[in-house]
């Protein structure tokens, strides 16, 4: 109860959708107008998806985020706008995944 998936969203294998995502359009054009999941996407409470973009494989969308571009392959998406803060090719995600307690001398 309360997703919205668009008549032309697209939906890949795996996805998980919490309660409240709306993946929408942003034209009453005929053409493909609703957002394409690519496979195991998860997209948090509330997250808005906007227009004919693209998320990525194994992609994150933040809680009550809007995105309205198009988001790469593992990367992780918050905001309103919706933001890159975790990008796959990051140098500095595998420190900031590393960065714990047990990491520590």
């Amino acid at each position: 109860m309360g997703v919205v998936i668009g008549e032309t969203a697209e939906i890949g294998d795996d996805c998980t959708l919490y309660h409240g995502v709306t993946l929408g359009g942003t034209s009453w054009e005929k053409a493909k107008r609703h957002p394409t999941l690519g496979k195991n996407v998860v997209v948090g409470a509330g997250a808005k998806i906007l227009g004919p973009i693209t998320i990525g494989d194994d992609a994150r969308v933040g809680s009550n985020s809007v995105v309205v571009r198009d988001v790469p392959a593992g990367a992780t998406v918050v905001g309103i706008p919706g933001r890159i803060v975790i990008a796959k090719d990051d140098a500095n995600s595998e420190k900031r995944s590393c960065h714990g307690r047990k990491n520590r001398i």
